[in-house]
């Protein structure tokens, strides 16, 4: 199928030693008028009625649900993925402009102005679910009510006082964006959430601010002005509001309309206004990778390695110096210290086993339960046939189970041995998804004894397995390792 007419617009080379962004790429696409794209360079085919649950009576979806990476694909469509990741991801913006009349609509259809009144009328607050707010001389003016959410007052302040409405995680409610979240975070590995950004004409919500995650835009409805600025923190790691005569003049400025796209990367500066004389703008910011750098990645598998380390050498177990903590000058204590890390390095490379506890148990416990349609029964009811040893069985939902291996958890164990944790997303509720529920503690899984390792790895590594193959000492560990993976629906028989 022709995708029609593809542009690619790049500045000019001087520009880039005066801006931090190599250079800043503008896709525009036209699409032949009867042409429906899937997102994937093929023409669509029809969607099985189950994977459809919004839009069951109108037009299938333009992106491509198959899996996680053909879902991500199309949305940046015609952008490839790997051409992405090469010279955009963490590197520079990325513009998509498309003229589209199907993906607009489907944009449109993600989230619109109109959808407030319903969703007020299910009892959401200010501060939780909405914030009112508008830039005034640079600065964030909040014009929040308190208390439960009036939608006439909401109106009243959109169109008087040239507030902008912002409505957090609206996945929650949204069943689209829950479908196209939750892929989403199986394909990133890490969680995604959103906001919607609705904003009358001649008004802006937010001063220049930089943020602490990968941004996608989306531009649901009428149009925005974007300026796009010189990171003064690359790959930000925290939040932070610029003033305008710090950050100099934009390194990019641009219009987004509805079925467009915008990439930035974490630590960008960006403002965005609605120009007045047209029409409110709607649009959708989809986050990803925040505190998912590698430095996180490291404070979180360093105290397993330093524990593993002091159990087995004895210069970890011994005392640090008398009065070490009352000193000012530490530089001999410094010296000794990257001693212990050159050690724990050495160690590190013939590592086989690397261990991220709180990292995956954090994305298991609050990351959004796989899409279903109904009442979710499959995710939480064990089907199919019991497991026996004489069983074959296979892994299913593997996008939505993460495998570590940590300290016992258990309080009551003073050994501290290691398990094999099992954390899975099928219990959790999409209610909460990004919301910091404290009443949600626990996560949902199973521990192993250690000795069951390589029986788990087996299970994860094979498309199918046979009960009786699996490396365990006994018939009886074998059956009890499967049936507790059967229970909590993580296997299948075949």
């Amino acid at each position: 199928m022709v995708l029609g007419t593809l542009e690619i617009y790049i500045p000019r080379p001087e520009r880039k030693a005066r801006f931090a962004f190599p250079h800043f790429c503008v896709l525009k696409t036209t699409m032949p008028k009867k042409a429906k794209p899937a997102g994937n360079g093929k023409e669509e085919e029809p969607v099985p009625c189950k994977q459809v649950k919004v839009e069951a009576a109108g037009e299938p979806s333009p992106l491509n649900f198959d899996s996680p990476s053909v879902l991500f694909e199309s949305l940046i469509s015609p952008i490839k993925t790997e051409t992405f990741f090469k010279e955009f991801w963490e590197k520079k913006p990325l513009l998509i402009q498309r003229n589209d009349a199907v993906l607009a609509t489907y944009y449109r259809s993600l989230f619109r102005l109109s959808d407030l009144k319903s969703l007020c009328s299910r009892g959401i607050y200010y501060g939780r679910d909405i914030n009112v707010c508008r830039c005034v001389s640079g600065k964030k003016k909040v014009l929040n009510k308190g208390g439960k959410v009036h939608f006439l007052q909401l109106r009243k302040d959109f169109d008087q006082k040239k507030a902008t409405i912002q409505f957090h995680q609206p996945q929650r409610f949204k069943d689209e964006l829950w479908r196209i979240q939750e892929k989403l975070e199986c394909y990133f590995g890490s969680l995604v959430g959103s906001n919607v950004y609705l904003t009358p004409a001649g008004s802006q919500g937010l001063p220049p601010h930089y943020d602490d995650v990968e941004v996608f835009i989306l531009q649901l409805e009428g149009e925005k002005h974007w300026r796009l600025y010189q990171p003064t923190v690359p790959l930000a790691r925290e939040y932070s509001v610029e003033a305008e005569d710090r950050i100099g003049k934009p390194a990019y400025e641009f219009m987004l309309k509805p079925g467009d796209l915008l990439y930035f990367p974490r630590g960008t500066i960006h403002q965005a206004d609605t120009p007045p004389g047209l029409a409110h703008s709607t649009h959708l910011t989809i986050s990803t990778y925040q505190s998912s750098s590698w430095g996180d990645f490291l404070l979180d598998t360093i105290s397993g390695l330093v524990f593993d380390t002091a159990k087995a050498d004895v210069e970890f177990r011994a005392g640090i110096p008398r009065q070490l903590l009352l000193q000012v000058e530490t530089t001999d204590v410094a010296t000794r210290l990257s001693g212990f890390l050159r050690m724990l390095a050495d160690r590190l490379e013939g590592t086989k086993e690397l261990f991220s506890t709180d990292m995956k148990k954090d994305f298991a416990l609050n990351r959004l339960p796989p899409y279903y349609v109904g009442d979710g029964a499959e995710l939480s009811t064990p089907d199919g046939e019991l497991p026996r040893l004489d069983s074959t069985v296979r892994l299913q939902f593997r996008d939505y189970v993460v495998l570590t291996v940590g300290p016992d958890q258990d309080p009551s164990d003073e050994s501290q041995e290691k398990m094999v944790y099992i954390y899975h997303s099928l219990k959790n509720r999409r209610e909460t998804h990004m919301m910091g529920n404290e009443e949600e503690t626990e996560s949902h899984g199973l521990r192993f004894p250690l000795s069951h390792l390589d029986a788990l790895k087996q299970i994860w590594n094979s498309s199918a397995i046979s009960v009786k193959d699996l490396k365990l000492t006994t018939d009886e560990e074998k059956q009890s390792l499967v049936l507790s993976l059967w229970t909590e629906c993580l296997i299948q028989v075949i």
